[in-house]
This record gives C-alpha cells, sequence and structure tokens, in this order.
C-alpha cells in the first residue's frame, strides 16, 4: 500500500473514540499495511489508525527494530510510579514536552486473522504501547501535561506554522 499522511492537531478523528475493528473485513488488510508503511518512515515509534484519518482501533509499533501492529488493544495493565518523560507526537509535530507515563504497560488485541496479541515492555514501548491507546481513545499527549506545561504547549502549538 503506502506511507499515509499524518493528520494533525485540530483534525476531528483526533478527538474521536475509536470504532472495533471487525475482524474478518477485508479493508483492515490495506488499514495494517498503510499503519506499517507510515511507521517504517524515520523517527517514528508509532501510529495510531486516527492518524491516517481512520476511526478504527489499530496502531502500528516500530521500536528498536521491531515493526509490528495490533487490532483492537486494550491497555489492560501498567505498572510503577508514573515518571516524567520527554514526549511528542507526530500530530503536534515539532513538539516535544515532558508528560507522565508509567514505565511498563501491557496491551492485548488481535492479529489480522483473529489470533491474540500481547505487547508489553518498559522504557519507549511502554511510553508508546500508553501514547497510541491514548489516541484510540480520541485523547492527544498534550491532555496528560499538568496545568502549566499545557498552557504552555497550547500557546506554542497556536503559533506554529502548521496550526
Amino acid at each position: 500500500m503506502t506511507a499515509r499522511q499524518i493528520r494533525v492537531f485540530g483534525d476531528p478523528v483526533l478527538r474521536t473514540i475509536s470504532d472495533p475493528i471487525e475482524v474478518g473485513d477485508p479493508s483492515v488488510d490495506g488499514l495494517v499495511e498503510d499503519l506499517l508503511d507510515t511507521v517504517r518512515l524515520p523517527g517514528r515509534a508509532g501510529v495510531a489508525a486516527p492518524q491516517i484519518g481512520v476511526n478504527q482501533r489499530a496502531f502500528s509499533y516500530n521500536i528498536d527494530g521491531e515493526v509490528g501492529y495490533i487490532l483492537n488493544p486494550v491497555l489492560v495493565e501498567v505498572t510503577g510510579e508514573p515518571q516524567l518523560v520527554d514526549e511528542g507526537c507526530l500530530s503536534v509535530p515539532g513538539f516535544y514536552f515532558q508528560r507522565s507515563r508509567h514505565p511498563w504497560a501491557r496491551v492485548t488485541g488481535v492479529d489480522l486473522a483473529g489470533d491474540p496479541v500481547e505487547l508489553s515492555g518498559d522504557g519507549l514501548l511502554a511510553q508508546a504501547l500508553q501514547h497510541e491507546c491514548d489516541h484510540l481513545d480520541g485523547k492527544l499527549f498534550i491532555e496528560g501535561l499538568d496545568r502549566d506545561r499545557k498552557r504552555e504547549a497550547m500557546r506554542l502549538i497556536r503559533e506554529s506554522d502548521w496550526f
């Protein structure tokens, strides 16, 4: 298929709770291919379906050379005291802000055949799992910023060239 253009802050699809995927729907094959092609571009750790304009519960990931996808993911477990981490988002291009994330996370879902998939880990993978699941719930990472950081982030976004 093809790498798709990333939707940016202000696009309503990014604020919409994504619909579950019907396993076996042939259109999902193309969505998965597009998600994988899009996440393979340099500097990308994850891409959620809403970021490419599709209101369905799926995301791809590219962490430490491992590229994959998950359908209908559910964040089932996070552990550890939340820590401040630098985080950015393809849908808020050019900005990184510190926000709290748990240091370990586990997500369950399915693959195209409907077989169970489980992703878990710490560090960047834990951060990506939480970040991408937030996208599927219509939330951008800036919503998790503390009040002062969020106010500053919104000011910077409004002043950006792409807004």
